[in-house]
């Protein structure tokens, strides 16, 4: 299967006004490919087509509640309607809310998984007629949380369990209809975002997040990269690979880890009332950045700069195993 290169893509954005999909819009923008950005903000919408047009590149903005079918259909309309096609769909819309899961009202849960799993569905229901037309990837960002426990946020964990059972069902379904579409789940870990400052909470403190963060750009490196290169699953940042393959392994380990550091880590010292606005059921205003408040935690991560150079990972891997297999011989009695 073989993708454009990003310059000659058209490329739908959605959840798009801040954090990782602000930052991804504008790499795209930057590279060359017309770009349509959709989310609730539209204060944060208006001033990311500003952004992208001083840049030089083109966009336009779409206002959508992805838990609404129609809004998002709306997205793939005004992407056909400007551009004549679409050729990448990246779907980053998410929200949560930080309780223990007694405090959590039925109304709650569900609206987290109207928005980050069924928004996700629709998000592919409507690209995928245009995507079949010409081929394409269709990109959606979950998070570690689909592979890993997090406590506190038992709505947003089910809802990127949830997420990964589609897509791997929906892979499979156009493997077997010899679809030229790339269907790719994309897990970041930690990521220092405007999410913890919009997300609703009942522990009586701001959120955080288990340190250390990725930096969005790092997130943003790995969409740009899985648009041009057909990728299944991108787990983004080293300690999400760490903790990803340890829960694969041995989850009771994880489960232990995450007894002694899960709760107190995502949770700040600040004080925040459970009245205190959130972008549960509407946008929130002063929040549309890439950048959130833990840019003192943010880490590069190494792993991710391997698998985007295929090329140097395998050769750090030969040299690696060349090593490991030294290292053996030189303990047998020669």
């Amino acid at each position: 299967m073989k993708l454009k290169p990003i310059s000659q893509q058209v490329v739908a954005i959605v959840g798009a006004s801040s954090g990782i999909g602000r930052e991804t819009a504008l790499r795209f923008a930057k590279k060359g490919a017309k770009v349509v950005v959709a989310a609730r903000s539209e204060s944060g919408l208006a001033t990311l087509v500003e952004e992208i047009k001083q840049l030089g590149g083109e966009a336009v903005a779409v206002i959508a509640d992805v838990s609404e079918f129609e809004q998002v259909k709306a997205i793939a309309d005004q992407t056909i309607a400007t551009y004549g096609r679409l050729d990448t769909w990246v779907h980053l819309s998410g929200t949560s809310i930080v309780a223990p899961f007694d405090q959590i009202t039925p109304e709650e849960f569900k609206r987290v998984i109207d928005v980050n799993l069924n928004g996700q569905a629709y998000g592919a229901m409507v690209a995928l007629p245009h995507l079949k037309q010409g081929g394409g990837a269709l990109i959606h960002v979950s998070s570690l949380a689909a592979r890993v426990p997090f406590p506190l946020q038992s709505a947003y964990a089910a809802s990127k369990h949830g997420m990964a059972g589609f897509l791997d069902s929906l892979r499979i379904e156009l493997q077997h209809q010899k679809q030229p579409i790339s269907v790719t789940n994309v897990m970041p870990a930690i990521t220092n975002t405007p999410i913890f400052n919009k997300i609703r909470t009942r522990m009586g403190v701001a959120p955080a997040g288990l340190p250390p963060y990725n930096k969005p750009s790092t997130v943003a490196d790995a969409i740009l990269y899985v648009a041009e290169h057909p990728t299944r699953d991108f787990v983004v940042g080293d300690m999400g690979r760490i903790l990803e393959m340890l829960q694969r392994i041995a989850p009771s380990i994880v489960d232990r880890l995450f007894l002694q550091v899960g709760f107190t880590a995502q949770l700040t010292g600040e004080p925040k009332s459970a009245d205190a606005p959130d972008n549960l059921y509407a946008p929130i205003s002063g929040y549309d950045t890439v950048e959130g408040d833990f840019g003192k935690l943010s880490v590069p991560s190494f792993t991710d700069w391997l698998d985007r150079n295929p090329p140097f990972k395998w050769g750090t891997v030969a040299i690696a195993t060349a090593f490991g297999f030294a290292a053996a011989l030189s303990g047998f009695p020669g």
